[in-house]
């Protein structure tokens, strides 16, 4: 690229990139379980389009052929990254979030569905599909995203990962079979929560948590909710379970909760009493899933490193 084709280029590029950004990060988020990996893989991958955009002869084509630069870059680090360890085997019911590099994800717009797209564009970035795409294999991962949440035709996805059409067909179907393996039924469209219920629900769980109210807490949960706490490998399933967890461990203490949003779903930073600094110190990221009515699943990031990207203070006054 010539000085001259940088100076007329910057500003189209810059303009049309600009609105793509955010779901070329979350495509990344998908495809590597990590939101630093998908900013790595965004910077990278831009970097790459700028430096070729002036062979871009169709600018009409910009939003497929980033999505082929940001898929290969994608499949480049899972191939040349350190070979992260996967739980493999999984107990009966336990959950997929117990994988120890997932993060969460601030949320961004993901309303809505693509066209030919077989999941709800919020569906599609919960933290157990997130997780369950961990177990496939890149070219598989590729194929199921781009095809069930993207929307991109059998000949579109080939072309953007530069195989044959019976090849991405062959990788979609084995990722199905992959994820349908380890989230059930998933895979059917199902009527989304009502927003007013679910915000109605998370009140009421952060109050009874401030309360120490574990009837409450429980009773607002269904018969076979999970709790995890990444990175630690306790979890607890069943009410009596869980139950019996919070009133050994974390209901002993005073809590505070702020409400946030993390993969499409209501989160709070939990915030935990310091009585020698008299203030309200962050602990955990808790992301919850509600279904029917009820709250299915609490998934616990111990990392109060997270709270910065979510918009939440470090510390509470009392």
């Amino acid at each position: 690229m010539t000085a001259e084709s940088v100076r007329t280029s910057e500003p189209e590029f810059e303009r049309m990139v600009a609105p793509l950004r955010a779901e070329l990060h979350v495509h990344c988020y998908r495809m590597l379980g990590s939101v630093h990996d998908a900013d790595d893989a965004v910077q990278e991958s831009l970097v790459r389009a700028w430096r070729n955009f002036d062979k871009l002869t169709d600018r009409a084509g910009l939003r497929p052929w980033l999505y082929r630069i940001a898929t290969n870059r994608c499949l480049t680090l899972l191939e040349t990254r350190r070979r992260r360890e996967l739980p493999v085997d999984l107990s009966p019911g336990a959950p997929l979030t117990d994988i120890a590099w997932l993060e969460p994800y601030p949320d961004a717009d993901v309303r809505g569905r693509a066209p030919d797209a077989r999941y709800e564009a919020r569906e599609a970035v919960e933290l157990a599909f997130v997780a369950a795409l961990q177990y496939l294999p890149g070219l598989q991962r590729a194929a199921l995203v781009l095809r069930d949440v993207l929307g991109f035709s059998a000949r579109e996805t080939a072309e953007l990962l530069e195989i044959s059409v019976a090849a991405a067909n062959s990788a979609l179907q084995r990722g199905r079979a992959g994820v349908e393996a380890r989230l059930p039924g998933r895979s059917q469209r199902r009527a989304p929560a009502d927003d007013d219920e679910i915000r109605e629900l998370a009140r009421q769980y952060a109050d009874a948590w401030e309360a120490g109210d574990v009837s409450a807490i429980v009773a607002l949960l269904s018969a076979d909710a999970k709790y995890s706490m990444p990175p630690l490998p306790e979890w607890y399933e069943g009410l009596p379970a869980i139950r019996e967890f919070l009133l050994g461990g974390p209901l002993r203490y005073r809590w505070r909760f702020l409400l946030s949003s993390a993969n499409g779903r209501p989160a709070f930073g939990t915030y935990l009493w310091e009585e020698e600094r008299e203030v309200f110190a962050a602990m955990a990221l808790d992301v919850i899933e509600v279904r029917d009515g009820r709250i299915a699943e609490v998934v616990s990031f111990l990392d109060p490193g997270l709270f910065p990207a979510f918009g939440l203070p470090t510390e509470l006054s009392s």
